[in-house]
């Protein structure tokens, strides 16, 4: 049986990897969506990433808030829990490729 510890636990130990973010890293404010499917990030610095070059930067601290994690041999960003909901990549807007800058 889990217990509330434990319950919060498992979303951590789910990701692949937690990067370290540097001082400057930016978060990300919106998803990009193509057909449904998430295929980029925009970032709170103007930037917008498609999903692996999102992945590699978060890896390199670029992005706060965000784990590493794995389906189907494809890497993505998934929010790191902290007990607030309307941080959650889930939570966040989408824009389409047409609407990116």
């Amino acid at each position: 049986m889990l217990n509330n510890q434990n319950a919060s636990a498992l979303p951590l130990m789910a990701m692949k990897e937690i990067p370290a973010p540097n001082p400057n890293a930016a978060t990300v404010t919106a998803l990009v969506k193509e057909g449904g499917t998430v295929v980029g990030y925009q970032l709170s610095n103007g930037q917008t990433l498609g999903k692996e070059d999102g992945v590699a930067l978060a890896k390199q601290g670029g992005i706060q808030g965000v784990g590493i994690s794995e389906r189907d041999g494809t890497e993505y960003l998934k929010s790191i829990p902290d007990g607030t909901e309307g941080n959650n990549l889930s939570s966040l807007p989408s824009v389409t490729l047409t609407d990116r800058p």
